[in-house]
């Protein structure tokens, strides 16, 4: 396994309740895992807690088998990069073309190929036109992309999309999550995407599922999403071709086909010819 989690417990003031209590879960190698739950759950504070950003209280965090320690944790780091819920948050540079050179820049990379690489990587996220703009006048969408490019042009291992999409609207949200996925497809890249949108879940090799700081679900998506009852009394809404399968299975339609557009297609036209 790529990363191990094992009882992971962390609070943020000494005496108060752990904002997570004993969180064990493992990713592999190239999987695309979305961790998911309401405001609250502890979504974020697993990602900070990967990074290194804040210290656990007890538990164990291994990436490829090494323990991460608050000596060891520039090495890890150099591992994993993490795109936050507000992009402004992470912008050093006056243009986007100075922005994607900063992590190069601390990386220690030669100028000589310094261009290339940000050429590169500005044409994978698709904003090649905008390198000599600000980054402050650009969109949510395109602010997204360019914080994606900075992240991904350090060449990280694992990808740790928290939140990333929560301010965006319906067409942005669509475009980044879209990249998202021709990333992890064209590189391999290891994928964490932290989100409350359950519709993200589809994407995922494995789904993540907390509840007031505790780990509660883990698995496929199509073991997650049949647990509609159970999702929705930990306030998660379930995506509406799940609300549709239901509907379908009471017609006779195993639901084990919910992932699959072209059964429930092919059902709905039985149903329609049988009239």
């Amino acid at each position: 396994m790529q990363l191990e989690v094992k009882n992971l417990s962390f609070n943020y003031d000494q005496g108060r309740e752990d904002a997570l209590k004993d969180i064990s879960f493992s990713v592999e190698k190239g999987s695309y895992t979305t961790i998911i739950g309401h405001n609250g759950s502890g979504k974020s504070t697993i990602a900070k807690l990967l990074v290194g950003l804040l210290e656990k209280k007890r538990g164990s965090i291994k990436i490829d088998g090494v323990e991460l320690e608050e000596e060891n944790v520039y090495e890890i780091r150099d591992k994993i990069a993490i795109v936050f819920q507000n992009p402004d948050n992470q912008f050093i540079g006056s243009t986007v073309r100075d922005d994607i050179a900063f992590g190069l820049e601390n990386h220690n990379i030669e100028p000589s190929v310094m261009d290339n690489i940000i050429n590169y990587f500005a044409q994978e996220v698709n904003m090649s036109e905008f390198l000599d703009h600000e980054p402050s006048k650009l969109s949510g969408g395109q602010k997204q992309r360019v914080a994606l490019a900075g992240v991904l042009a350090i060449n990280p291992e694992i990808l740790i999309m928290d939140e990333s999409t929560s301010m965006l609207d319906p067409k942005g949200k669509k475009e980044v999550n879209e990249l998202v996925d021709q990333i992890h497809k064209r590189h391999g890249t290891t994928i964490i995407s932290i989100t409350h949108d359950i519709e993200e879940v589809n994407r995922a090799d494995q789904v993540i599922v907390l509840n007031d700081g505790e780990l509660i679900f883990d698995g496929s998506p199509k073991d997650i999403l049949l647990l509609q009852k159970e999702l929705t009394q930990i306030q998660l809404d379930v995506p509406f071709s799940v609300k549709f399968a239901s509907q379908l299975q009471e017609k006779g339609i195993p639901l084990a086909d919910i992932l699959d557009e072209e059964r429930i297609v092919e059902q709905l036209c039985q149903l329609n010819s049988n009239k």
